[in-house]
């Protein structure tokens, strides 16, 4: 045994731990307001308390534990902690990645743990729906940023000639929308289009109506719970699938129905994680994180349901072509990529 290769993996070890337990740290500057609080400017522990209503002796030791693992700066003249501009873009910035929102996920997806073990065992399912709703929240949460950046900027562009419907009038379906975010996006983008969302989870669809209502577009956008294989609708111009195909059960029924309520010159928007079809080369930090997830959410979720597949976060462009292939579409297009997503224009 090379004791040098046991201390590289203690160290490796302690990062990790040291990083599981920051978790719960960065969840609790994303629910009490610290980092927007700390944005405001450089505060001792007693500063920060005051402009949050939080106790300064508990603001210490969050302080401290923040500094030590870089999500916050310390100056050690004034004794104050502050946010660079590059954290604060980070953690505080409501257009920001909010990639505190993510820590929030992984917590709620972590409650799940005896039931997933159980899994398992079993080969059972564990469905979206059984989760925590941190798991709900916390996934809006960070992914809005996200389609906020990208899916009105730069990918819904790169299809050939939608952004022209759209702007003339076109008719969306948002098929897995979650609570809404992307759905109120699009009309917002679109004012003449309107758009009909759709998720199986009656508690997103609910809270998906309210933030509609909130956002002065509840004329334009209406919501259903339905599964992605029973959407109502057809003849439309758009539908998207963001960052959901690979959760389900049964992703070949979801695009036939697609390819039936599409307009006859429709367009498909799936955005997936990105993957290689080589599995060595996901074996990433951001791979690492996509599999920890597949292994609590997607799996389990895909295999609560009907279908026959349970191809997980990491699935990867092959998967997703021949799904597409076998409902019938003949044009399949990677049209844009990030460090986290492949985004796929897929036309019948």
């Amino acid at each position: 045994m090379d004791h040098d290769k046991v201390g590289q993996f203690l160290d490796k070890f302690a990062a990790d731990l040291a990083a599981t337990e920051a978790a719960g740290s960065a969840v609790l500057g994303h629910r009490l307001g610290l980092y927007r609080g700390l944005a405001e400017g450089p505060a001792t522990p007693e500063e920060l308390g005051g402009r949050t209503g939080c106790d300064a002796r508990y603001l210490t030791e969050w302080l401290r534990g923040q500094a030590a693992g870089g999500y916050v700066s310390y100056d050690r003249v004034t004794g104050r902690f502050f946010l660079t501009e590059e954290q604060e873009f980070c953690l505080a910035d409501p257009n920001g990645p909010d990639v505190s929102a993510a820590f929030l996920i992984a917590l709620g997806m972590l409650r799940a743990e005896p039931r997933i073990a159980e899994a398992f065992r079993t080969g059972a399912g564990f469905g979206w729906d059984e989760h925590h709703e941190d798991v709900h929240l916390g996934c809006d949460a960070f992914y809005r940023p996200a389609y906020l950046a990208s899916l009105v900027p730069h990918w819904i562009p790169a299809l050939d000639g939608v952004v022209a419907k759209l702007e003339a009038g076109g008719r969306i379906a948002d098929v897995g929308c979650g609570l809404g975010s992307s759905s109120v996006l699009m009309a917002q983008a679109f004012p003449r289009s309107t758009v009909v969302g759709s998720d199986y989870h009656a508690g997103s669809i609910e809270e998906a109506h309210k933030r509609a209502a909130e956002a002065g577009v509840a004329d334009r956008v209406t919501f259903e719970v339905a599964r992605a294989q029973q959407f109502s609708g057809t003849g439309y111009d758009l539908v998207t699938t963001l960052d959901a195909l690979h959760d389900m059960g049964d992703p070949l029924g979801a695009a036939k129905q697609v390819r039936q309520a599409l307009a006859p010159d429709g367009t498909w928007l799936v955005v997936e994680p990105y993957a290689s079809e080589d599995v060595e080369e996901n074996f990433t930090t951001v791979g690492r994180a996509y599999y920890s997830g597949s292994t609590f959410m997607c799996l389990p979720n895909a295999l609560s349901q009907e279908g026959g597949y349970a191809l997980g976060a990491q699935a990867g462009e092959g998967a997703v072509r021949q799904i597409a292939e076998d409902a019938g579409f003949t044009r399949f297009t990677r049209v844009a990529q990030t460090p986290f997503n492949l985004v796929y224009e897929i036309r019948p």
